[in-house]
C-alpha cells in the first residue's frame, strides 16, 4: 500500500542510518511535553487492541500514523519530512480518522445514524450532558451499562471501514528503508 506520512528530518536520519524506525515512548513524551501521558495511555490501547488484527512484535509500541492518499496527508510544515512509503501487506492497518476522534474523547462509536440518535436519547432519558464522564469519572459506577456501551464500541475504529477516503488513515508500528519510495525535506 502506498501512504505518506510527515515526520521530523531524525526519522528520516534513524532510517538511513538503522533500516528501521519505530517510535519510542520518549519521542512522544519530547512532542507531547505535558500531555503526553494521555497519548501514551491512548497509544498503548490502540497497539494492544491492534494486536488483535495484525501481529506486532512487542518492541514497538506505539503507532506511526499514516496518510492513504497525497491529498489527504499532513502538509509539510518548516522543518519536515515528508516520506512516501510502499508498505506490504499485514504490517498496517486502516482506519478511521473520525472513529478514533471518538475514542480519543471517551466517546460512544455509533454504527450508523439510526444508533446514534437512539444513544443521544439514551443520554437524554438519564440525564447525562457530557457522555466521556461516564469513562473517565466516577460517574460511570452509577451507569455501568452504558460506560460498558461505550468502551465497547470503542472496537469499531478497528472493525468498521472508513465511510470515504477522506476519512482513511493507516498505522504502522516500523518503519523500513526499504519501504521507502520518495522523501521530501522541508
Amino acid at each position: 500500500m502506498r501512504v505518506w506520512t510527515r515526520q521530523v528530518p531524525a526519522v528520516w536520519e534513524e532510517l538511513k542510518e538503522h533500516g528501521v524506525y519505530f517510535v519510542k515512548k520518549e519521542y512522544i513524551e519530547q512532542k507531547n511535553d505535558t500531555i503526553a501521558d494521555f497519548y501514551i495511555k491512548l497509544y498503548d490501547w490502540y497497539t494492544k487492541e491492534a494486536r488483535k488484527y495484525i501481529e506486532i512484535p512487542e518492541e514497538f509500541k506505539y503507532p506511526v500514523w499514516l496518510s492513504t492518499s497525497e491529498e489527504n496527508m499532513l502538509q509539510p510544515v518548516e522543518d519536515t519530512v515528508v516520506l512516501e512509503l510502499e508498505i506490504p501487506e499485514g504490517k498496517y492497518l486502516i482506519c478511521s480518522m473520525d472513529r478514533w476522534g471518538y475514542r480519543v474523547n471517551y466517546w460512544y462509536i455509533p454504527l450508523n445514524e439510526e444508533d446514534e440518535e437512539q444513544y443521544k436519547k439514551e443520554l437524554k432519558l438519564y440525564g447525562i450532558a457530557s457522555e466521556d464522564d461516564l469513562v473517565l469519572t466516577d460517574k460511570g459506577n452509577f451507569y455501568p451499562l452504558l460506560r460498558r456501551k461505550i468502551i465497547s464500541s470503542w472496537q469499531r475504529v478497528f472493525t468498521m471501514p472508513p465511510g470515504t477516503v477522506q476519512d482513511e488513515v493507516a498505522t504502522a508500528w516500523e518503519l523500513r528503508r526499504e519501504w521507502v519510495r520518495d522523501i521530501r525535506l522541508y
